[in-house]
């Protein structure tokens, strides 16, 4: 079985509250209601701490904090996932940069970039636990959630600065064929290709190459085309769950913790509530960080095994959604 054996998270900088959110980008928003509705109180924005660090500079940081946890060496992994809708290049992918500077050369690991979006870490999650299980000298594996959208910020861009933040979380998979109460269980996912032009970075790709008439009519970096509908995630998380567990041959009251993307902490009370179940199943961390994409479920699971929320033996569900559209979800025991 493919088992999390540790996590490592990290974020760039000193946190940056709503309030010098405001002075350091001059935009006016109502703080207020960010807080209350998303949740979202401070967060860390590396671009505007003056810190010259970027998504592979994140991956790497969480990824030394993950091995750290479980004193494992770098050598000893087999396989490098990156799961980001904002590589630190187009190509080559953020995993290749990740393993030559954690190996520090060639080896015989394999190395890739999972895209989808904000479901990127739980899709990544399931690949990498599925390859563990057919591939026995698979001992180790690094799957690494990061999220650097704030470089592609336009000056002005009030939906973009109050919401995304920058950070990473990364968890080291082992195998662990002895004890089969632990371990990956199972996933399901779903996608809707024709929800592509909701939100997205839709310049610099084959489509649309950065030119000087992209910057000079300011459409590069993220772009909001569609407004997006406030209760999707409510619509979409309660039955992924349930499919989830029923393909799994599982009951919901079987399951100790969920963790859903951090973007708006008044949908997920609602999801759980919907659900049946008490907001201490489930961490909610957009308060501290803001919302970090791929990154938020790893460092929802770090944080929440930092202050006791969930132990070993401990049966999880990630539940995600990304932009484009991309859902997915995992069932996991620690």
């Amino acid at each position: 079985m493919a088992r999390i054996m540790g996590t490592g998270i990290y974020v760039p900088g000193e946190a940056i509250d709503n309030a010098e959110l405001a002075h350091l980008t001059g935009i006016a928003f109502d703080a207020q209601r960010l807080e209350s509705k998303l949740g979202i109180r401070a967060r860390h924005i590396a671009r505007l701490r003056g810190i010259p660090e970027t998504t592979a500079d994140f991956a790497e940081k969480a990824a030394r904090a993950a091995l750290t946890d479980t004193g494992i060496q770098a050598r000893d992994v087999g396989l490098f996932v990156v799961a980001t809708d904002t590589p630190e290049y187009i190509s080559p992918a953020t995993a290749i940069l990740l393993q030559g500077r954690l190996q520090g050369g060639e080896t015989d690991s394999g190395a890739f970039d999972v895209g989808a979006s904000c479901a990127g870490f739980v899709t990544a999650l399931d690949t990498v636990a599925r390859t563990m299980m057919t591939d026995c000298s698979l001992r180790y594996a690094l799957v690494v959630g990061v999220y650097n959208m704030p470089a592609y910020f336009r000056p002005g861009d009030e939906f973009g600065w109050t919401i995304f933040a920058d950070g990473a979380g990364a968890v080291l998979l082992g195998q662990d064929r002895d004890d089969k109460s632990a371990g990956y269980v199972d996933g399901v996912f779903g996608a809707d290709g024709t929800q592509w032009n909701y939100v997205g970075v839709y310049a610099g790709g084959t489509r649309r190459p950065v030119t000087k008439k992209i910057l000079d009519e300011g459409t590069w970096g993220l772009e909001l085309l569609q407004k997006l509908p406030g209760d999707r995630n409510v619509k979409l998380w309660p039955p992924l769950v349930h499919r989830l567990l029923d393909k799994a041959g599982w009951k919901l009251e079987q399951v100790d913790h969920l963790f859903f993307t951090q973007i708006n902490r008044s949908v997920i009370h609602q999801v759980m509530d919907i659900l049946g179940l008490p907001l201490e199943k489930t961490t909610c961390l957009m308060d501290r960080y803001g919302y970090t994409g791929s990154a938020c479920i790893p460092m929802a699971l770090h944080t929440a095994l930092g202050q006791g929320r969930v132990k070993k033996g401990d049966a999880l569900v990630f539940v995600a959604s990304g932009a484009g559209l991309a859902v997915g979800a995992n069932l996991i025991r620690l």
